[in-house]
């Protein structure tokens, strides 16, 4: 007898190259912490109450694998609205004053912040993202650019998965600018990352993955390598920014250098694509960041189509180009703004994003064997998550096979769901008999 079973849902699997890997009247039987049954409901073989010993009629809602969001800053201190009512106003606005403007004034603010104050404002953000379906996230240094900050931003970066239920991957992204105190020499603070920070943070087992900013205002090919080998020792994936503002090179290098994803890509050209395909390294697209900064450049997604580089999509949350908690949001601005279908802007959010972390054999798809992260939405056809340019739509969160978030009341059904998380469902059949 299962744990929990699921009926009468629509499944979104995302399991193969099918519009969705759609299972109308689905039901997913969850055992332990992982998918023990996914199939139509008719398919079962007995009546649903019989099977487990806590049955939940989904009342036709979607079920999807929880979201994956595969790139993210969410670890800084303060926000920069102030520069956004500036640059609205087309300057005819208040400028902030000198030095409060920018990714040195995150850096500045997240500095001074003091370690429970930096957690406190990161876990809003990473509970937003919760409650629109979020399972797993990757989450970024490098809003320090010094040894004390780079460690307290990955202390954080691991603390948000012991206070909330999520897979939290942390990234060392200390090469993301050039620090003040280099300024004018970026290979004197490439060294200072590869002999200092860089061991640091892994001797200490506070990071998960390597990132650096390579593009014709970041970071040179060499001084990439630099960083890949200094990482080598302590077996972090690599994971880059590349291509942004120039065809830089950055998406070759990156699949040269066996980096599991490349970000951004506006830049990009047929030889990157082909590369990625070769290396299998994953086009993270982030459009966010794409709309806020008017860029006319946007990533060659027919040429990604065209070698088979899968696309992942990611809310690249940060205080300044994309202050963005909702992945729905995100992939329809991937469908207008980079041409992208409804089925690829989910599996950008599920299977690609997954693959873009290297947790595809894990989760990103609902199948048999992968871990029971489900998120359940109050919408009849998965369509509607990319369709809306919203959020909000998420009713519940199941995570390693726990309900662990339930959003406001849903349309259906119509009673109450319950208020704290792990309590039985309304409509949940116990072993005893059906009510």
């Amino acid at each position: 007898m299962w744990d929990v079973l699921w009926h009468g849902a629509t499944l979104a699997t995302l399991s193969d190259e099918t519009e969705f890997g759609l299972i109308e009247d689905g039901a997913i039987a969850i055992q332990g912490s992982g998918i023990a049954w996914v199939g139509r409901r008719d398919a079962l073989g007995s009546e649903p109450w019989r099977l487990a010993h806590s049955v939940h009629d989904a009342g036709g809602r979607v079920i999807t694998p929880g979201l994956i969001d595969p790139h993210t800053h969410v670890v800084h201190a303060g926000e920069r609205w102030r520069e956004f009512v500036w640059k609205m106003s087309r300057g005819t606005g208040s400028r902030p004053p000198p030095g409060q403007t920018g990714l040195m004034w995150t850096v500045r603010q997240t500095r001074e912040a003091d370690e429970a104050g930096l957690l406190e404002q990161s876990l809003s953000r990473a509970r937003a993202l919760l409650a629109e379906g979020v399972t797993t996230l990757e989450s970024k240094t490098g809003y320090g650019l010094d040894l004390e900050t780079e460690l307290k931003m990955a202390r954080v970066s691991r603390a948000l998965g012991r206070h909330l239920p999520l897979t939290v991957v942390s990234t060392f992204l200390g090469a993301h600018a050039v620090a003040p105190e280099y300024a004018g020499r970026p290979d004197d603070y490439v060294g200072f990352l590869c002999r200092e920070v860089l061991p640091a943070l892994a001797g200490q087992g506070l990071v998960d993955a390597v990132d650096v900013f390579c593009d014709e205002r970041g970071f040179s090919h060499e001084q990439v390598r630099r960083l890949y080998r200094a990482a080598e020792p302590f077996g972090l994936a690599r994971h880059m920014h590349a291509d942004q503002y120039a065809a830089f090179g950055a998406g070759r290098l990156a699949a040269a250098q066996g980096a599991q994803a490349a970000a951004h890509l506006e830049h990009a050209d047929a030889l990157t694509a082909s590369a990625m395909a070769r290396a299998g390294t994953v086009a993270v697209l982030l459009p966010g960041a794409n709309w806020t900064l008017r860029m006319a450049a946007l990533p060659p997604v027919e040429l990604f189509r065209r070698h088979g580089v899968p696309m992942a999509l990611a809310t690249n949350c940060n205080p300044g180009s994309s202050p963005s908690t909702t992945p729905s949001a995100i992939m329809n601005l991937a469908c207008h703004l980079f041409g992208l279908t409804a089925p690829e802007a989910l599996a950008g959010f599920t299977r690609c994003a997954a693959q873009a972390l290297g947790m595809q054999a894990e989760r990103g798809t609902l199948e048999v064997g992968k871990q029971a992260d489900l998120a359940i939405w109050d919408v009849s056809h998965p369509a509607e998550l990319p369709a809306q340019i919203g959020g909000g739509r998420c009713a519940a969160v199941i995570r390693a096979g726990r309900l662990v978030h339930v959003n406001a009341v849903p349309r259906r059904p119509p009673e109450p769901w319950p208020e704290a998380c792990g309590e039985p469902f309304p409509e949940v059949i116990n072993n005893g008999g059906h009510s």
